[in-house]
Parts: C-alpha cells; sequence; structure tokens
C-alpha cells in the first residue's frame, strides 16, 4: 500500500511538473506574428495624401503673419483629411473664443472640402447642418486640397469678419502651393 501511494504521488508530481512546464513555456514564448497580407491583392487597399507636420505648421505661421500685417490678432489651427488637430498657434491677444472656433472652422472646411463662407451659405437652405458636432459654419475656414480630394484644412478665427478670417486662412494654403 506504501508503495502504492509513493508511485501514485510521484506520478502526480511528474504530471504536474510537466504540465506546469508546458504551461510556463507557451506563456513566454513569443506570439507568432501575423500572416501578412500585402501581395495577396490590393484592391481592399487605398493610399491617401497627408499633410506633414512641418508643412502644416509653414501653413499656420503664414496664415498668422497675414493676420498680424494687417494688425489682426487671430488664432489659426490646421487639421489633417481626418478632422485631428496638427497644429494650433493663437496669436498674441486674440480672443479666447477664437482658439475653439478656429479648430472648428477647419474642421468644417475639410470635412466638405469648401471653404465656411460657402458653407455658411447653405445654411439657409439646410439650417440643421450647425447642429453636428465639431463644425462652424462661419467664414474662416479654407481646405487644402491634393489631387482633387481634401488633405487638410485651415481656420481662423478671431479677426472681425469671417472674410478676413478666410482671407488670413487662404495665406496658408497658398503657402503650401509655393
Amino acid at each position: 500500500m506504501k508503495k502504492k501511494l509513493v508511485l501514485g504521488a510521484a506520478a502526480a508530481a511528474v504530471l504536474t511538473a510537466g504540465t506546469f512546464g508546458a504551461v510556463s513555456a507557451s506563456a513566454s514564448a513569443p506570439a507568432a506574428a501575423p500572416a501578412a497580407v500585402a501581395d495577396a491583392g490590393r484592391d481592399h487597399l487605398r493610399q491617401t495624401t497627408h499633410l506633414t507636420i512641418e508643412a502644416a505648421t509653414e501653413a499656420a505661421e503664414a496664415a498668422l503673419e497675414a493676420a498680424e500685417k494687417e494688425n489682426q490678432r487671430v488664432s489659426v489651427a490646421v487639421v489633417d483629411r481626418n478632422g485631428n488637430t496638427l497644429v494650433t498657434l493663437r496669436g498674441d491677444g486674440a480672443g479666447p473664443q477664437s482658439y475653439e472656433s478656429a479648430i472648428r472652422k477647419a474642421y468644417t472646411a475639410v470635412s466638405w472640402n469648401a471653404p465656411t463662407s460657402v458653407l455658411a451659405g447653405r445654411l439657409a437652405q439646410t439650417p440643421n447642418l450647425k447642429d453636428i458636432p465639431g463644425t462652424l459654419f462661419l467664414g474662416g475656414g479654407a481646405p487644402v486640397t491634393a489631387d482633387g480630394g481634401p488633405i487638410a484644412g485651415i481656420g481662423v478665427a478671431g479677426a472681425p469678419s469671417g472674410d478676413l478670417d478666410e482671407k488670413f486662412a487662404r495665406a496658408g494654403v497658398a503657402e503650401l502651393a509655393k
């Protein structure tokens, strides 16, 4: 009886050690990399054009400089094709509301690939456009395009009129065309 007990305990110890070893070996083994689909067919992939952070910064600085030349205190925002903020510059003396307004104008311009002054005119026919989160239908936003499609938006806010804001935003777009 004693032999059976010792044999049973030894078998259990070997089984436990083997299980523990297998579990710890699989826990520490690196996971296999997922199979690449790179050459399986590219019909499901799309290439896009994006503005670099350097270009976005240059555009924002050009818009701010254009406003400063006319003694206007504004904020400037540049967003990417998906509406994500890349750069914001708050000029000296710009009002506190201008920062958020510039971001929303840039977002609106890239979302519809149109200047926000044009989009503001559409509110008469479709007043619920203004209810879309993150948008602002006031002059001051300009889209940046490449190959006919939107790649960014530039928004300026803080000047006494949307026309001036948009003029400064267009200066940022012009900087990118150089």
